[in-house]
């Protein structure tokens, strides 16, 4: 059996001796899911229980992706017990889980997990399917429906091909394959609405997101000859415009697409002490590598990734021009 099969086998298999009885699936992303994982979760539901599986998709969305089909019924992390006989993580890992998500993925008996970042791995899972060869997990998880005989219809298309354009960056980013135009096109003729979730999850943003924009992009500074280039989003700043999640999506591509610039970082400063970093590569740098030098949770892929620091805005720059420039000797010959 494939990989997608025997987790589909288990998580279908909805036997549980234990008492009280656990509650079925609970399908979950990582700490501020996007397109791909939300995507790949809500999806990933629908297909379960069209076999009679009962299952939850953890979080909260963000006005990005509330109008997602099933994104209301969503589950919110405060209320996510660990009852749940089995817990998928979809496009993530279990390093980066809210605490109480985490806990219900510790007690579960199937641990799976669907990703496609090459930083992954699969130690720790019951049910590893791990493809990095995927341009995104709503790809995987389109190709399975094959496999598991499962007919798509609108809304099912819909959620896949957000995460498909989420992770491929509109078909302008390099892991986009023939494949990933044959898919789009067989989801746009069951009905997808391509310039609705393209507006909504790229160009519509609040007008406190587009003041937040603004100063970001204002307050870029170049490091390395101009090859990285660097902004950040203080807690004053978050607090003054009133941001919310979902705001800053986006942001950090707009710093990488500068002339002459490869790696682009953004900081955004947190309450309790830590930094995420938000990074993205040209390609000559892998980010995955410069994520996971900062971070031991850090990681993603080689043109797109992320790490939470501990430290301040102030160390945790130092940190990520450092990194940076270990992992980055062909730009800085290059330059």
């Amino acid at each position: 059996m494939t990989p997608a099969s025997t987790l589909l086998s288990a998580l279908r298999d909805a036997r549980d001796g234990s008492s009280p009885p656990r509650r079925g699936v609970l399908l979950t992303g990582p700490i501020g899911p996007d397109g791909d994982s939300l995507g790949a979760c809500l999806a990933l539901q629908r297909v379960l229980r069209g076999f009679g599986v009962d299952a939850d998709v953890a979080g909260t969305p963000s006005y990005r992706y509330a109008w997602l089909p099933g994104a209301d019924r969503m589950v919110p992390d405060e209320r996510i017990s660990p009852s749940y006989r089995s817990v998928v993580i979809l496009d993530g890992d279990r390093h980066r889980l809210p605490r109480p998500v985490q806990a219900a993925f510790e007690a579960a008996e199937v641990r799976g997990i669907v990703d496609h970042h090459l930083s992954t791995r699969p130690d720790g899972y019951t049910h590893p399917w791990l493809d990095p060869a995927a341009e995104s997990t709503c790809g995987m998880l389109l190709s399975a429906c094959d496999e598991w005989n499962v007919d798509l219809d609108a809304e099912l298309a819909t959620l896949l091909y957000t995460g498909l354009v989420f992770d491929t960056g509109g078909f302008r980013y390099s892991n986009t394959t023939p494949d990933s135009h044959r898919a789009a096109a067989a989801l746009l003729a069951l009905g997808v609405d391509h310039v609705s979730v393209c507006a909504r999850m790229f160009a519509e943003r609040r007008a406190e997101g587009v003041l937040a924009t603004g100063e970001v992009l204002a307050a870029a500074r170049w490091l390395h000859g101009g090859t990285l280039c660097v902004s950040r989003v203080s807690s004053e700043l978050q607090h003054r415009l009133g941001l919310v999640d979902g705001d800053l999506e986006g942001v950090v591509d707009a710093l990488v697409h500068t002339i002459g610039t490869h790696v682009a970082a953004l900081l955004v400063e947190r309450g309790d002490g830590s930094v995420r970093v938000s990074l993205r590569s040209r390609g000559a740098v892998d980010v995955a590598a410069v994520a996971g030098s900062v971070a031991a949770t850090g990681g993603g892929h080689r043109k797109a990734a992320g790490a939470t620091v501990r430290g301040t805005l102030d160390e945790v720059e130092e940190r990520v021009a450092n990194a940076v420039a270990t992992h980055g000797g062909s730009v800085e010959r290059a330059t």
